[in-house]
């Protein structure tokens, strides 16, 4: 009973000891209009311990914005007989349209792999969930091309110096999302780490929304998927007709 008794007062002890996480985001709605180039997201916030007081020690800090989760069938192309063709490809059930993490030292040197799997934090470390079975080789190959192609894209992101802590308690990222963010709910997530362990934890969201003309093309496009379709080919069957009679007439 000793034992036992002991055990849990450390256990109350320890998590006692653990810091408060009091998150916020510069804008929680972010509006998609014409000639919209990009914005840059601030998420700040205070480390605190459970008292609302000062932290005791040392946190690092990571930020991880993310956002709608969406499936989405991945296309190898292999040169064939001089052409380039689809040979391979495979369907993802859990691919983030965005992702950013930022942290205050490289991830590698404040979590080991298995606690930055769990949490994923960092791009090698994305929870795809592939559809069927696949080759855990093959299955590499795919991931790592999306990462690729939506870091190329801007869309996906890593700043292993990108939050800054000021006198253990206030800390900061900015963070980047660019003309073709996807619109959606994002969910912004902060870990407080210490020793390799994640001690405390918060989240806060952010819409992004498109208005306007935008608004009612992505609406028309979204609920009347079959007419929109057939209104993009008579527009371009239009504009290549009135292309052919200009240069008739010239």
């Amino acid at each position: 009973m000793r034992v036992l008794f002991a055990f849990l007062a450390l256990i109350m002890l320890t998590g006692a000891r653990d810091p408060i996480l009091v998150p916020e985001v510069s804008q929680h709605e972010i509006q998609l209009r014409q000639g919209f180039t990009g914005t840059e997201l601030l998420l700040f916030g205070a480390i605190l311990s459970r008292d609302g007081t000062r932290a005791a020690r040392d946190y690092d800090i990571v930020v991880v914005l993310k956002g709608p989760t969406q499936s989405i069938v991945l296309r190898e192309k292999s040169k064939v007989a001089g052409i380039w063709i689809n040979t391979a490809s495979t369907e993802l059930r859990s691919a983030p349209s965005y992702y950013a993490v930022a942290s205050s030292r490289p991830i590698a040197e404040i979590v080991d792999d298995k606690t930055a799997a769990i949490y994923e934090l960092g791009l090698s470390w994305l929870q795809l969930s592939p559809i069927g079975a696949i080759d855990p080789a093959e299955q590499l190959r795919f991931s790592k091309g999306l990462v690729d192609l939506n870091q190329r894209g801007g869309l996906y992101r890593e700043a292993p110096d990108g939050v800054s802590v000021k006198e253990q308690v206030l800390y900061q990222a900015r963070i980047f999302l660019p003309s073709s963010v996807p619109i959606g709910t994002y969910t912004a997530e902060t870990f407080a780490i210490s020793n390799g362990r994640v001690v405390a934890s918060a989240s806060s969201e952010v819409e992004v929304r498109k208005l306007g003309f935008e608004r009612a093309i992505a609406n028309f496009a979204e609920d009347q998927s079959f007419l929109y379709g057939l209104a993009a080919v008579m527009l371009s069957v239009m504009m290549g007709w009135i292309a052919g009679r200009l240069f008739a007439l010239v």
